[in-house]
């Protein structure tokens, strides 16, 4: 007989993005003419640049053509791409990476999940908290997180992240082989300086610790003196794996385009303690299971880096993050506790009379009609607050501030 991976069992039954939605279409069934405005889910609402659309026709028009027609491509990246990532997401930083270093993928999301592949059960993880759900996920099915106990997983050492230490995680209360960072943060929109992730690259160092960094919304920073990579720090090309996406730096949500870079100088090791490089373990992977992102999204990913596309990107960008000021603004007006939204396209929002997260969202849905996402759903520490996204449409989110200082003044 076929036999389970029973670490799936472990899961908790639904996604949260999944109870959200069931919430949200109960809602719907009894109120069918309210209008819902929509700040829970990370999604964005505004178009791909037009550059992008006319790289993408482009490519469409040559896989019509016995000449320019392109079948199955490398399952790294196409060279034009990695050479464009590299040039203007790395070299303009003073970064130095090799083609075979960055491999292009469908998503941060799926290289965030499949990245454990390469790792064994028994490393044992650190996550800040509150956390991007699939990090820990995606170590229940790996079977690198123990039992679930009072919302806490066994085997996972938590960092919180508070109002009492300013949203800026201590270092492990012990050793940890794996951490996770995601920076700036899903979902608090905090940042780091490079100072504070200076002090992770060093305690990984110290410790032979691999660390996950996830960058998928680095564009959105606009402080200059934030890193917008790890590798930024010195040493960090020995330690650490970074993620990053175009789904929300250019609204690839929908297209599907991401990249991972795994330097060459990244080592994990046997049990026997030989030091054995990550790239190369990487690459052998991504060659078993994968089959490369289309032609024709690559292409659109390419034009990203044209000078047009920099420039209709970074007006989608000031965009979203003029709605994530109009939201700070309107909420601290009416005197709720907001943090985020500088550097982030998110707002974590303190729920008002110490209600719970679930309370809270339920309150916001049925008497305003506004979705956000429970804070307890990214782990602990997110408990009694609430993340609001700046991804809507202008004139929705006008309305949504209106609907909430007409409820809460």
């Amino acid at each position: 007989m076929a036999l389970i991976n029973e670490h799936f069992l472990k899961l908790q039954n639904n996604y949260l993005f999944s109870d959200i939605a069931k919430r949200v279409n109960s809602f719907k069934v009894t109120h069918p003419k309210e209008k819902i405005i929509r700040m829970g889910i990370g999604d964005v609402t505004q178009p791909l640049a037009p550059a992008v659309i006319e790289a993408m026709h482009k490519a469409v028009d040559e896989m019509a053509s016995k000449d320019t027609f392109h079948g199955y491509g490398p399952e790294q990246g196409y060279p034009f791409l990695i050479d464009a990532i590299i040039k203007n997401d790395y070299a303009s930083r003073g970064i130095f990476l090799e083609p075979g270093e960055v491999f292009v993928s469908d998503g941060a999301k799926s290289d965030c999940g499949n990245i454990g592949d390469m790792l064994r059960h028994d490393n044992s993880i650190g996550v800040t908290d509150p956390v991007y759900p699939v990090y820990i996920d995606s170590n229940v099915m790996s079977g690198r997180t123990g039992t679930l106990e009072g919302g806490k997983w066994s085997d996972v050492v938590y960092i919180p992240c508070t109002e009492a230490n300013n949203f800026v995680p201590d270092l492990p209360s012990r050793r940890v082989d794996i951490i996770y960072l995601c920076y700036p943060n899903n979902p608090t929109g905090t940042t780091l300086t490079k100072e504070e992730l200076k002090k992770w690259v060093n305690y990984a160092l110290a410790n032979d610790c691999l660390i996950m960094y996830d960058s998928a919304y680095e564009a959105y920073i606009q402080d200059p003196d934030i890193p917008h990579s790890i590798y930024e720090i010195k040493g960090a090309k020995k330690v650490a794996i970074e993620f990053r996406s175009f789904s929300k730096t250019a609204g690839f949500t929908g297209v599907r385009c991401g990249y991972t870079v795994v330097p060459k100088e990244l080592n994990a090791f046997t049990l026997a303690g030989e030091r054995v490089p990550l790239n190369r373990m990487w690459n052998r992977r991504q060659c078993t299971k994968f089959n490369g992102t289309s032609y024709i999204t690559q292409r659109g990913a390419e034009a990203v880096y044209s000078p047009e596309g920099k420039a209709q990107i970074r007006k989608t960008i000031d965009y979203y993050m003029t709605n994530a000021r109009i939201m700070r603004e309107n909420l601290r007006s009416c005197g709720l506790r907001v943090y985020g939204g500088e550097n982030a396209p998110y707002i974590w929002l303190k729920t008002p009379d110490r209600l719970s997260s679930w309370k809270f969202f339920d309150k916001l849905l049925y008497e305003v009609n506004i979705v956000g996402t429970p804070g307890v759903g990214f782990g602990p520490s997110g408990e009694g607050f609430l993340r609001l996204t700046a991804f809507g449409d202008r004139d929705d989110t006008l309305e949504a501030m209106a609907r909430l200082k007409k409820w809460l003044l």
